[in-house]
């Protein structure tokens, strides 16, 4: 492990509330040279999903061997099971609940993951309402302090997994994905990257792209300023899906666009 640990945190509890506060607090008192960094505390109450969606678009910007607590747990006290989960030179401590399907999508080479339960690493008192306080924080703290995974629990291989749906190319050669996230600027990202994008046929000789979202055509810009007339546009965002959005207006609303809403891409022959 580093000699120097750097923990995220991504959770649903909203700025202004003290829980995650209390967590870092936690993680201090364990190991005092830790470095916290704050990923979100903004994920829509009980949205696995989109905590999914943003773990899985972050990460890979930490240094190796960051410590990723994601804590957007609506089956607290359940018997849902707390995982450490090793991957991509990246390790991530959160609920057995579909958190981190993007994680094990965009890491097929999955090292090892735990199921926690050595409780001797937990606080004294567990509480059934507040896992993220009593079991996760405290748990990482133990593990940035280098300890192996081993002493957490045992490996599973059963975990679980949110269903995503991922784009097609038809063999007409259309590529058809869908809206998988709205973000708080009322855009709609989509599940098609740039990797899928060169799976047209013709991509690589920059043929022009045809986007349509629920069959409306929508023109392709590079930066969201060249929206300013105010009309749906889409472009390729900063982490490579390609994305509606509106220039200084919530695309979303003014759109009625929804997560599912059915997107496709052509190329536009001559």
């Amino acid at each position: 492990m580093r000699a120097d640990p750097v923990l995220t945190l991504t959770t649903d509890f909203g700025y202004d509330d003290p829980f995650a506060g209390v967590m870092k607090g936690v993680i201090l008192k364990i190991n005092p040279a830790a470095t916290i960094v704050d990923i979100s505390h903004g994920i829509r109450p009980h949205d696995i999903r989109e905590a999914a969606y943003t773990i899985g678009m972050n990460f890979q910007y930490f240094p190796s061997n960051t410590i990723h607590l994601v804590v957007v747990d609506p089956g607290v006290g359940s018997g849902r099971r707390p995982l450490l989960v090793e991957a991509d030179h990246h390790y991530f401590i959160g609920p057995d609940n579909g958190v981190f399907s993007y994680i094990y999508r965009m890491c097929p080479h999955i090292m090892q993951i735990v199921h926690i339960t050595s409780a001797h690493y937990f606080l004294s008192s567990v509480s059934p309402t507040f896992q993220g306080r009593d079991i996760f924080a405290p748990v990482a703290a133990w593990f940035s302090r280098g300890l192996p995974m081993e002493r957490f629990g045992e490996p599973v291989s059963d975990y679980q997994i949110i269903p995503m749906s991922v784009p097609k190319l038809s063999a007409e050669g259309l590529l058809v994905g869908e809206v998988i996230h709205i973000d708080r600027f009322g855009n709609a990202i989509t599940n098609i990257t740039t990797t899928e994008l060169t799976m047209l046929p013709d991509f690589e000789n920059r043929s022009p792209l045809r986007i349509l979202l629920k069959e409306q055509e929508v023109p392709l810009q590079e930066f969201y300023a060249q929206g300013e007339d105010s009309r749906l546009c889409s472009l390729i965002n900063s982490s490579g899906h390609l994305e509606f959005f509106m220039f200084q207006g919530r695309a979303a609303d003014q759109n009625k666009i929804a997560i599912g809403d059915p997107v496709s891409v052509m190329i536009t022959r001559g």
